[in-house]
């Protein structure tokens, strides 16, 4: 009993020991194997040495493949790269048959067909507006279709720019309307004056455009005529010369182009107003105003020449020369 109180007295005067901890004894070495199999201590467990465990970092091998296969291209190589390759591999031994090739043709080919010749794709006529009788038959000349056609078929585009090749078609406008019908809208050139070449006679319009070819003068009476050799570049000059040569009425024939720089204006009873390369329009005003107030061009005058503006010159006709010297040779005897 003796020796027994000895080991339980320490424990009863500290009842609380703590957690995980190994208990303090004053006693001996010899006496400490005992009380440490009578006694459970926690801390006993902590003591024993951790299993060993694998190293979690990855190998230098491991390591660079990781790395090589996080760069930009390789990683694109592999989401693109490589099914392309794959397909394109594919595709190529596929088409690598005359045979099936052939049959992929003709498979493409008749769904082509059966899509583009469905009811609501083909166009059945052609539509014209804005053009005259001759002018529309000149364009279903030189855009031959046969009817009815698919509108894969028609090439929008191009069929425009041959309608507005044409000289009397100022503009145009191609486009399919619904119900298959080829719509064309054309804003025909208007004439502006008659021209009269070494190679017959056509109209102008006012940009100086070729409209038609006519068989002769009469067959226009109603426009300006204009002449000469270049005209058709200055019709925008001719126009606002015929205006302000309205006063003039029906006295005016027509303009000629001379030289390639300047115009003639001819009236009629064979006579002629020669304007000038610069300002023509206000040259004819003067000689206009000189006419209203004196009666200028009702006179026996051949010419008035305002080429020289600080010296416009009048020449008379023949009849009126001859009438003038015998006037004057007679006042010149006295008689």
């Amino acid at each position: 009993m003796r020796s027994l109180s000895r080991f339980l007295l320490p424990v009863r005067f500290h009842p609380q020991l703590p957690a995980g901890q190994d208990a303090d004894f004053d006693s001996g070495a010899g006496d400490a194997a005992p009380l440490a199999s009578a006694l459970r201590l926690d801390g006993l467990s902590r003591l024993k040495p951790a299993p060993k465990r694998s190293d979690p970092a990855p190998s230098r091998l491991s390591y660079r493949v990781q790395r090589w296969m996080l760069t930009p291209g390789i990683r694109l190589g592999l989401r693109i790269g490589v099914p392309f390759c794959l397909v394109f591999a594919l595709g190529s031994a596929f088409l690598a048959s005359e045979q099936r090739r052939d049959a992929l043709n003709a498979f493409v080919a008749d769904i082509r067909a059966s899509i583009q010749e469905r009811p609501e794709f083909m166009v059945n006529l052609m539509a014209i507006d804005g053009a005259g009788t001759h002018l529309a038959a000149d364009i279903r000349e030189v855009v031959p279709i046969d009817f009815p056609i698919s509108s894969f078929e028609l090439d929008v585009e191009q069929i425009r720019e041959v309608i507005a090749g044409l000289d009397p078609v100022k503009s145009a406008t191609v486009r399919i309307r619904p119900g298959g019908v080829l719509q064309v809208d054309v804003v025909e050139r208007q004439p502006a004056v008659v021209w009269r070449t070494r190679a017959g006679v056509e109209m102008l319009d006012e940009t100086g455009a070729h409209v038609y070819d006519l068989p002769e003068r009469s067959a226009r009476p109603d426009l300006p005529l204009i002449a000469g050799e270049g005209a058709d570049a200055n019709v925008d000059e001719a126009l606002r010369l015929i205006q302000t040569a309205q006063p003039l009425g029906d006295r005016l024939r027509g303009l000629v182009w001379v030289g390639e720089r300047r115009w003639d204006l001819v009236l009629d009873r064979g006579q002629a107003i020669q304007l000038p390369a610069k300002r023509p329009v206000q040259a004819l005003e003067r000689v206009l105003a000189v006419n209203e107030v004196q009666e200028l061009l009702d006179r026996d005058i051949a010419v008035v020449d305002m080429r020289l503006g600080t010296r416009p010159t009048i020449r008379m006709t023949e009849a009126a020369s001859a009438e003038w010297l015998r006037v004057r040779n007679t006042g010149g005897n006295g008689q």
